[in-house]
C-alpha cells in the first residue's frame, strides 16, 4: 500500500511540476526538476491515506485545515481518495469546502470526478 501511494505521489508530483530539458547536439543544456518545496504537507498526506488519528494529531499541533499543498487542500485529498471519516474530522475543524484548487475544482467536484460516494454523502449532509 505504501509503495502504491508513494508511486501515485511521485506520478502526481511529476505531472504537476513536470521536467523540462533543453538539448543541443544531444547534450543537456538546462534541466528544471522538482524542488524540496514541492513536497506534499503532512496533513494532506494523512488525509489522502485516510489516517484519521494522524489528521487529528496534526490539527491539534496547529496544522491549518485549509492550507493547500500541491494546489489542493486536505479536504480535496480526502474527497479525491474517498476518505469520508477524514473529511468529517476536517469539516468539524473548520475545513472550507468552497475553496477551489489551483485547477479550479472544489472538494465536491473532486469527489464527483473520483466517484467517491462515501465522501459525497458527507459533503451533501454538511451543506
Amino acid at each position: 500500500m505504501k509503495k502504491s501511494i508513494s508511486m501515485l505521489l511521485l506520478i502526481c508530483v511529476l505531472a504537476c511540476v513536470g521536467t523540462y530539458a533543453k538539448t543541443t547536439s544531444s547534450k543537456i543544456v538546462d534541466v528544471t526538476s522538482v524542488s524540496l518545496k514541492d513536497k506534499i504537507n503532512d496533513l494532506c498526506k494523512a488525509s489522502m491515506q485516510g489516517d484519521v488519528d494522524q489528521v487529528r494529531s496534526l490539527i491539534a499541533l496547529g496544522e491549518k485545515v485549509n492550507e493547500k499543498s500541491l494546489g489542493l487542500t486536505p479536504a480535496m485529498y480526502a474527497a479525491r481518495y474517498n476518505k469520508a471519516e477524514v473529511l468529517k474530522v476536517l469539516i468539524l475543524n473548520g475545513a472550507n469546502l468552497d475553496i477551489k484548487s489551483d485547477k479550479g475544482y472544489t472538494a465536491k467536484e473532486y469527489a464527483e470526478m473520483s466517484n467517491a460516494k462515501d465522501v459525497l454523502e458527507v459533503i451533501n449532509a454538511s451543506l
